[in-house]
């Protein structure tokens, strides 16, 4: 074949052809041309925290085609949607506009119908496989940070409430005591945490008249032998003790509805304020949470510890209170370190505080019960998540990670979100962002404070709006609303 090319006519045309791409060089491109395409650089901050194979799309099904909304598209951007600090739809679809918009990427349509769906096609057992993955991730890191070697779990309850749509009505219904149309559903949480790192463990989801034992009996195969349960004494069960001794774990609770043994009725004195009982178990009755077969199979008796605890701390409700567990060995685990761990418990608080209150997951946004647990469990993927870049910070500056501010986290991964976001960043670039960030989170240390004591209330009085008393339609509202003319109309 003769060469017509005015250029290099001495060179044949099969040798000016381009070398074949190797397969490494094919994949980088594919890789860059995904990271092009996605939404979020979370990623490269979870990415080894969350399994890649989950947000992969299938090769049929809801995620199969090539959409901006793809499977790993969507996840990011729920996650996002959760970390904002708006928290709403709009606001995710206006920053996968400006993303778009930034990489000169043809730019999606303002409206969250596309989202919205794309959101809802998310399989509730990927989401639930997640969760736990982040969970035994931030278990196998925080091996350093345990009590006298031994992992300690806490466990304990809370409320949310969510629109009043009538599908969410139908499975966490409103109180009895107020008028259809005049409430929202309200659902019960009870969730177990690692006391150490912060790490949520499981959760389960109830309605308001569900308890909070049988959702704890839920997730006893999350527990691993040598683990130490730490409740109040809403979980001061017979059952439940037994329970945790079958399984190898050690129970730490607060004395509940039993009475207090007396000295003269105990098996021993270990030391003041520290005895060696046998509790009897308890009569059947039809009121019991579980049936009369599992009671019948209960020892006639447990032995364990009781602990009177003495409160001289000023401002503090009680004065004294019992602690029972079954740590019996009062060599290794003395009265006061028991007591300063059972002190410890208040933690379980903070950490449903950081993630209703800090999280904004107090009242949910979404009408049918399945994208509210949707909802709540990527609240709770957000939250590990969070706590992981915050254990990896502690090691980075070598401190506690409980001593690290988790709302001063949440506002420096926000604020780092955006840069991370930027496409002309390289591997090299990325990283040096990810230990600054690291760097800004270990800077915000929580100063200890012992002692101190915030009163429950409200100060900001509340606006002199009156309350709904009727449903929507039957509602009538009064002219004037200061006070002394609403009590006269």
């Amino acid at each position: 074949m003769k060469n017509s090319s005015l250029f290099l006519p001495g060179f044949h045309p099969s040798t000016l052809r381009r070398k074949p791409r190797s397969l490494p060089h094919k994949l980088a491109e594919e890789r860059a041309k995904i990271q092009r395409h996605s939404i979020s650089s979370l990623g490269e901050c979870f990415g080894q925290f969350i399994p890649p194979k989950t947000l992969e799309n299938g090769d049929t099904g809801s995620f199969s085609r090539r959409r901006v909304f793809s499977k790993t598209n969507t996840f990011w951007a729920f996650f996002s949607q959760v970390l904002d600090a708006d928290g709403g739809c709009q606001e995710v679809v206006r920053k996968i506009q400006a993303l778009a918009a930034s990489r000169s990427l043809p730019s999606p349509s303002a409206s969250t119908s596309a989202y919205c769906q794309a959101r809802a096609k998310l399989p509730l057992s990927d989401l639930e496989m997640i969760l736990s993955c982040t969970a035994k991730t931030l278990h196998e890191q925080g091996r350093t940070e345990r009590w006298k070697d031994r992992r300690v779990v806490v466990a304990d309850g809370t409320g949310l409430s969510m629109p009043d749509s009538p599908e969410n009505q139908a499975v966490w219904p409103q109180t009895r005591g107020q008028k259809p149309g005049c409430s929202f559903p309200q659902a019960r949480v009870c969730a177990c945490f690692c006391l150490q790192t912060g790490a949520l463990l499981s959760h389960r989801v109830g309605s308001h008249k569900n308890n909070e034992l049988p959702l704890l009996r839920q997730q006893h195969d999350q527990f691993q032998p040598g683990d130490i349960f730490l409740g109040d004494k809403g979980f001061c069960s017979y059952y439940d003790v037994d329970k945790f001794q079958q399984l190898g774990v050690d129970s730490v609770i607060s004395l509940g509805v039993r009475k207090p043994v007396k000295a003269s009725s105990a098996l021993a004195t270990l030391s003041h304020n520290d005895l060696l009982i046998q509790w009897p178990k308890p009569k059947w009755s039809k009121g019991l949470s579980y049936c009369k077969e599992e009671w019948q199979a209960l020892p006639e008796q447990l032995t364990l510890r009781q602990i009177k605890v003495v409160v001289d701390n000023p401002g503090f409700r009680v004065q004294s209170f019992y602690i029972v567990t079954t740590l019996t060995d009062a060599q290794t685990y003395s009265a006061a370190d028991i007591a300063d761990l059972y002190y410890r418990r208040w933690d379980v608080e903070l950490f449903f505080r950081d993630i209703k209150t800090t999280m904004g997951m107090d009242i949910l946004r979404c009408r049918t019960p399945v994208m509210v647990r949707k909802e709540i469990l990527m609240h709770l993927i957000v939250y590990n998540s969070i706590r992981l870049l915050m254990l990896n910070a502690a090691k980075q500056v070598k401190a506690s990670p409980r001593r690290i501010s988790f709302k001063a986290s949440v506002q420096a991964l926000r604020q780092w979100e955006p840069m991370l976001n930027r496409n002309d960043l390289n591997a090299r670039q990325r990283q040096r962002l990810m230990i600054l960030l690291r760097e800004a989170i270990a800077a915000n240390i929580v100063l200890p404070r012992p002692g101190r004591k915030e009163p429950r209330c409200v100060k900001r009085r509340r606006k002199n709006f009156q309350l709904m008393t009727a449903p929507r339609h039957e509602m009538r509202e009064i002219p004037h609303r200061d006070r002394y003319r609403a009590n006269q109309s």
